[in-house]
């Protein structure tokens, strides 16, 4: 069958990467892509929340299976778009429909699920611009440090994490009175702080049927040792070692179940990923967060480590009958450290060119801010590319990713040379 993929990033480029080694794919276009889906599949260049281009393109290349990576056209409705159209309803979407798609389009929404379904997680309040005074006076009550999100989308940078009361107070005020995350922070949820080591769980589900996938663990701010600003992502490993089965099951009994379930009594239309974003506080684990798509850099560990066939995959969580599919993991460990432009999370300059792929050995390279220009493989974004690495232990792996990366050039390159530091 024809296969799109939705997305431009690291995360869309291991989807087409994993997509095209399976027999079931004829023809694979991403859209709008970058220079390393360039190599494996056909780039159609179109927004992803451009829902009429997208229609035309499924149509006129007759596509069967539309997998959507990242979050924005989903909580923009994609999926109900599709069932509501008569020539596109019988076409398989992967993500979720838009009412649950609410679980990452509002940390408040997300909250109440998981209070109404008794997931356990941080207390928290909700306020906005008319509520700014109660929200100085909760923080008040609360120990630092202090956790602040924006309740919509920010691109993963609407979270702060402040250890001074005032700082938080004036912080709030920006967020909700002069909108510095512009209308995602027109909510903002206080939480109180959870200290504890962080991981992701990642789970595939039909609506009715799930299977749990492996776990990993990224590595978020700019700075070694996890200091500096938040990003995207600068690194991820899986499996996360301080996982074990014991951890396991009560991730899978008190949050992965209730989960499903809670999505099932919600009427939450449910057929895709959902990302667990974890704490381990103690032995046990507190839910921080919901994505309904797969994490980046997460995917770059996960979806390598998945020995299954995923058009297979997809066809069952589209006929409900994931329940009928064995799930093989590699039990290697695989790492993957991300290769930033100079600057980002702040100002970057695009259009460098990147140097030395053709020199590396044993690591897989997924292209996330890149493009080409000229026949050259240039950034195009501030994350770049992403290096992903097998070994016996993380410690191997990690090892022959930062041995690649030497390989690797482009103008003012940075990464961190610590991913798997805390473990």
């Amino acid at each position: 069958m024809n296969i799109l993929i939705l997305g431009s990033g690291g995360r869309e480029h291991t989807i087409a990467w994993k997509i095209a080694q399976s027999a079931k794919c004829k023809h694979l276009f991403v859209a709008p892509g970058n220079s390393g889906t360039s190599e494996i599949a056909t780039n159609v260049p179109l927004s992803v929340t451009d829902f009429g281009a997208i229609k035309d393109v499924v149509l006129k290349n007759d596509i069967k299976m539309v997998i959507v990576g990242p979050e924005d056209p989903l909580v923009l409705g994609v999926h109900d778009f599709f069932l509501a159209d008569a020539q596109l309803k019988n076409v398989a979407v992967i993500g979720p429909q838009k009412a649950a798609a609410e679980l990452e389009g509002s940390k408040e929404f997300a909250k109440k699920f998981l209070f109404r379904h008794n997931i356990p997680t941080a207390a928290y309040q909700s306020f906005d611009a008319t509520t700014v005074e109660a929200g100085c006076d909760f923080l008040e009550t609360l120990k630092p440090p202090y956790v602040l999100k924006a309740d919509g989308l920010a691109a993963g940078k609407g979270v702060l994490i402040l250890k001074d009361l005032e700082e938080a107070k004036t912080e709030l005020k920006a967020m909700l009175v002069d909108a510095k995350f512009g209308t995602a922070s027109t909510k903002v949820v206080i939480e109180e702080f959870l200290d504890g080591i962080e991981l992701s769980c990642f789970v595939l589900t039909d609506g009715k049927n799930y299977k749990i996938l492996p776990t990993a663990k990224d590595y978020k701010r700019i700075g070694e040792g996890d200091t500096g600003l938040n990003t995207g992502g600068m690194g991820a490993i899986s499996p996360v070692p301080f996982a074990d089965n014991e951890f396991m099951s009560k991730i899978k009994e008190r949050v992965v179940i209730p989960t499903i379930n809670g999505l099932q009594k919600d009427n939450l239309p449910y057929k895709g990923f959902v990302f667990i974003g974890l704490i381990k506080v103690g032995n046990d684990p507190f839910v921080i967060e919901y994505n309904v798509r797969l994490g980046d850099p997460e995917t770059e560990v996960v979806l390598p480590r998945l020995k299954n066939d995923l058009v297979e995959v997809f066809q069952a969580v589209a006929s409900q009958t994931l329940n009928d599919i064995t799930i093989d993991i590699d039990d290697r460990a695989a790492t993957t450290v991300m290769l930033v432009s100079g600057g980002y999370p702040e100002a970057y300059e695009k259009g460098k060119e990147i140097t030395g792929l053709e020199n590396i050995e044993g690591s897989l390279v997924f292209h996330a801010g890149a493009n080409l220009k000229e026949g050259k493989v240039v950034t195009s974004g501030g994350r770049v590319m992403a290096v992903t690495s097998f070994g016996k232990t993380y410690q191997e792996a990690i090892k022959k990713s930062y041995q690649n990366i030497d390989k690797l050039h482009f103008d003012k390159m940075n990464y961190r040379k610590d991913i798997g530091f805390d473990l």
